[in-house]
């Protein structure tokens, strides 16, 4: 699994993910910070990224187009800190990696993860 860290969370996730044997890039090593959502859905697409991110938009796209890929997985939460919150992302990414590979939105925040199959 590849992960792209939207631009809304730090760069540091990237590395923090990288460090737990999660191949991951923020967006910013890969385009223009002032890049619309829909490009980079099309990127993560076209290169087999899961998109990790704070924003509802990328759901929202996944809805209104019934795509079935990339997966997403948005944090919902206070703390989006990969030192306050990471060890939860980690074991929901292992956790729920079969069906993040087919194509999934999972949503985490601080009492619980919720996974929904593609297309929504």
């Amino acid at each position: 699994m590849k992960i792209l860290v939207d631009m809304n969370l730090s760069p540091l996730w990237a590395g923090f993910l990288t460090e737990n044997g999660i191949e991951a890039v923020h967006w910013s090593f890969i385009g223009s910070p002032n890049a619309l959502d829909s490009e980079i859905m099309i990127y993560a697409k076209a290169n087999d990224f899961t998109i990790l991110t704070n924003d509802l938009d990328f759901g929202y796209i996944l809805a209104i187009t019934q795509g079935k890929k990339p997966s997403v997985i948005q944090m919902r939460t206070g703390a989006l800190r990969h030192d306050r919150i990471g060890a939860v992302v980690l074991s929901a990414i292992k956790r729920l990696a079969a069906d993040i590979d087919k194509g999934a939105l999972v949503t985490i925040d601080q009492r619980k993860t919720r996974v929904t199959l593609l297309p929504l």
